[in-house]
């Protein structure tokens, strides 16, 4: 074999964010939202919280009593604390949801059976929660932190027992998203809930789309105060007017933030006609924003003073935190506060007229959503968001982005009735396939725009310095991106250009696009930049060519591009806009106008009546960008929805660019999603005992034996060249690579591209986040530049793509089932026209914690 994926890729980051995401089955608290957005731990039982799980059931009142217990038996507490917070073990396990120190909830499983180390087994759940608590969703948190914990130990479905006039159980086990069966005798319910096998499993989607709606009411019940606060505290403000804290109170009270502002600083009476408060401490209950801007080695006392006095939210713009930022989160857990920064550059929310920046000016009101880890992207962004008239619907600077996260903004936006348009810059992730699953779904209702930074080992090196978290490598954001519909800009300026187009025009349903010109040079220069973009000049229609001919002059060029000659007048010019774009073969339009003194061409194409988007160039103009409203006036003006304006560039490359990225987003957003297939014929079971095999007589991991890798594929029915003393020579066909890289934050990588010895001179190679739906697997197989030898060629027969695409599934399903694969290759696999078959394959194995990507929990 040539090469390995660890020299095809780049190095993985060893860690993408300051805080470390912990699950309770590994022994420790992990925070999580209830139904209102307050907080509550969720913990493994241990013998030391016996007495609090005793309180709990002690003191439920007889009702709840008679509900859990199905008696009023004085023992029941005492014996329930002892079998909860008993040493945990492959038979059992128990949670515990904790808040203000008390236990408000507990869950337990006990599997049924003697027999506890097959992999077929049935688990009897129950469940407690406080009196005056029900109904905040701890129940339904539990539930799906015990379905995690059984997932991961192959438990395939739970039972319970309860009275069918409990229905507060009945509606928790009914709105989790799993199957359920139920049978009725005696009064009792007796339930069995199927939990998903795997991620292939059917009824995965249907409970994950379950824990996200669930999740997504939490996460916007949480962010309420900090969205839309009444109250606003400023602690670090100052008479100094060269620092922070004096220009973010300046900034507030300039911006006629007409609620509740309170300046915090010991030493004044009043600042900016507004009197002060000593300390955090003397803040009167409540306040929904706290900014904090006051030295680093202050923050984390000043965050424990917010909490005590019931802040809601903190927005800590101090940088330089080290080795007290852990202690900030966890104050911030404690105390049920969501976190914005630290080291940001702090709040923006027009539409109510708060600008908590220390910015030079306040973004205009809007429908751009925009978040942002770097404070100077973020002030030009606005800035150039504001000038163009999309204004801004809220801003958020997410600096360290130790909490408040690009998934939380897009969950916002996403419900919010002002954001039209997700504006993103991201330089790292906490949780990668809970991104892509969020953005994927908004992006279904409204274009979510980044730009790739960072590219360049410079990049890297800068991104590394400049935030406190490692920069994630360029191919999985990539295969990230890629996956979530997420539109993906080369700079700002592009990014910018996206913005101003999908403002005003719809993204367009295909990628077939006229041209119409009065100056042949700028439409030869738009033909090129659409084939650079992945846009294809449309053939016109007979009835098209015939209309134009009517319209144009001898000397005009009919064909696509359209050259009307410079001698065009405005009607005319008007006219073949909405000629090509009546076309039913035409899916959008580029009109380029040179200056003559012949015709305003802008006012051309703000009057024509088009049914297909426009991208517009006047080549005289002077900013990159514009729109032009049809009203005859530039796009301004707070809080207008530009919907009848034309985005009008001053460079056809600009204008096509901009068109190519939207209608890639119209093809991905009009897709059908693809879907995970069961292939029920693989055979987990085999494989997982031969791994668990390897790894007990090498715990440190290591490559698995040829004979060994051979067994693991044929679990997995993945086509190998098959061995005797000498391997039969495999001649014709095309060699690619398949394999899987695994990174610590992103997970397993599927990777394709060219393989062979041509793997590492070529560096031909894509990747997808896992798992692969089939039409990830396609889009795969397409993306790599060996897809066109693969089409076939004069002589040559197309390969099977349908067989790539599956081995693509099978070992996608392989990675997914088994985390201890550290890196898989198949290199060669010969591809033709009869199928495909791995000459040489190397798997190596490390020791894996599982990890739930989609469990319900703060960072």
């Amino acid at each position: 074999m040539t090469a390995t994926l660890p020299a095809l890729l780049p190095a993985m980051s060893a860690a993408a964010e300051p805080a470390a995401i912990v699950t309770p089955d590994e022994g420790r608290g992990g925070y999580a939202l209830l139904t209102d957005g307050s907080t509550v731990e969720i913990r493994t039982a241990g013998r030391a919280d016996a007495e609090a799980v005793r309180r709990l059931h002690a003191d439920m009142s007889p009702d709840n009593i008679y509900l859990r217990f199905f008696s009023l038996s004085p023992v029941g507490a005492e014996r329930e604390a002892l079998r909860v917070c008993r040493a945990p073990g492959p038979d059992h396990a128990a949670l515990v949801a904790w808040r203000g120190g008390e236990a408000v909830g507990v869950a337990s499983y006990e599997v049924i059976g003697a027999e506890v180390s097959g992999t077929a087994r049935t688990a009897e759940v129950a469940f407690t929660v406080a009196d005056g608590l029900h109904g905040h969703g701890i129940g339904t948190l539990l539930l799906d932190h015990l379905v995690s914990i059984a997932r991961r130990r192959h438990i395939e479905a739970f039972t319970a027992e309860t009275l069918a006039e409990n229905a507060a159980m009945l509606g928790v086990f009914s709105d989790a998203g799993l199957p359920v069966r139920r049978s009725l005798a005696d009064g009792v319910v007796e339930l069995t809930i199927r939990l998903p096998a795997s991620d292939a499993d059917a009824g995965l989607a249907a409970y994950l789309a379950a824990a996200d709606r669930r999740e997504s009411h939490a996460d916007v019940a949480s962010l309420r105060h900090l969205f839309t606060p009444a109250s606003v505290a400023v602690i670090g403000a100052s008479r100094r007017e060269n620092s922070v804290g004096a220009q973010v109170l300046r900034n507030i009270v300039a911006s006629g933030f007409a609620r509740k502002v309170y300046p915090v600083n010991p030493h004044v009476a009043e600042l900016n006609g507004l009197p002060c408060v000593s300390s955090a401490e003397e803040l009167p209950d409540g306040v929904d924003v706290a900014i904090v801007a006051v030295p680093a080695q202050a923050v984390v006392g000043v965050a424990e003073q917010c909490g005590r006095r019931g802040v809601r939210s903190l927005v800590v713009i101090t940088s330089g935190l080290g080795d007290a930022g852990p202690a900030l989160l966890a104050t911030c857990r404690q105390h049920g506060m969501r976190l914005v920064g630290p080291n940001c550059f702090g709040i923006a929310m027009p539409q109510i007229g708060l600008d908590a920046t220390f910015g030079r000016h306040a973004p205009i009101a809007g429908i751009a959503g925009l978040a942002v880890q770097s404070g100077g992207v973020g002030i030009a962004l606005t800035e150039h968001l504001s000038r163009l008239g999309i204004g801004v619907s809220s801003f958020v600077s997410m600096g360290d982005k130790y909490d408040v996260s690009g998934n939380d903004l897009l969950t916002w936006w996403e419900q919010d009735q002002q954001t039209k348009l997700a504006v993103l810059y991201l330089e790292s992730f906490g949780n990668p396939r809970r991104f892509a699953r969020t953005a994927r779904r908004v992006g279904r209702v409204m274009p979510v725009l980044t730009v790739l930074a960072d590219r360049s080992p410079g990049g890297q090196r800068a991104a590394r310095s400049h935030a406190a978290a490692a920069a994630t490598p360029v191919v999985t954001r990539q295969a990230l991106f890629s996956q979530a519909g997420v539109i993906v800009t080369a700079s700002l300026g592009e990014l910018v250009g996206v913005a101003a187009f999908l403002s005003c025009q719809p993204p367009p349903h295909g990628s077939r696009v006229a041209v119409v010109t009065n100056a042949g040079g700028a439409g030869m220069l738009a033909a090129d930049a659409c084939a650079e973009a992945g846009l294809l000049l449309a053939g016109l229609s007979e009835a098209t060519l015939r209309r134009l001919r009517e319209l144009l002059p001898d000397g005009a060029t009919i064909a696509n591009p359209v050259d009307t000659t410079a001698a065009v007048t405005q009607d005319t010019f008007r006219a073949c806009l909405e000629a090509v774009a009546a076309d039913g073969c035409v899916d959008a339009v580029i009109s380029v106008a040179a200056p003559t003194a012949m015709a305003d061409l802008g006012q051309a194409m703000i009057a024509a009546e088009l049914t297909k988007p426009l991208s517009a160039v006047l080549l005289d103009q002077e900013p990159d960008v514009r729109l032009l409203a049809r009203t005859g006036k530039e796009g301004s003006g707070a809080g207008r929805q530009l919907i009848n304006a034309i985005p009008c560039y001053a460079y056809p490359e600009g204008a096509v660019r901009a068109l190519g990225r939207a209608a890639s987003y119209g093809i991905w957003r009009n897709r059908p999603p693809g879907h995970l297939p069961e292939l029920p014929e693989v055979r987990t079971d085999d494989a997982r005992v031969l791994v668990a095999s390897f790894l007990a007589g090498l715990p440190e991991g290591g490559w698995l034996p040829a004979a060994a890798v051979r067994e693991l594929l044929d679990c997995y029915h993945i086509p190998q060249v098959p061995t005797v003393l000498v391997q039969p020579m495999v001649r014709g066909g095309t060699e690619v690579l398949i394999g899987v890289a695994r990174d610590p934050v992103f997970g397993p990588l599927i990777v394709f591209g060219t393989g062979g010895v041509a793997a590492d001179v070529i560096g031909d190679h894509a990747a997808r986040l896992n798992p692969l739906t089939d039409t990830d697997a396609r889009e795969l197989i397409a993306s790599a530049r060996v897809a066109r030898l693969l089409d076939g060629c004069p002589g040559t027969p197309a390969a099977d793509l349908d067989a790539v695409a599956d081995v693509l599934l099978r070992v996608s399903r392989l990675a997914d089932d088994l985390p201890e694969v550290a890196a898989l290759d198949l290199n060669p696999v010969i591809v033709s026209a009869d199928g495909c078959a791995a000459v040489d394959a190397r798997i190596q194995l490390m020791s894996a914690q599982p990890h739930d990507p989609f469990l319900r929990q703060l960072r």
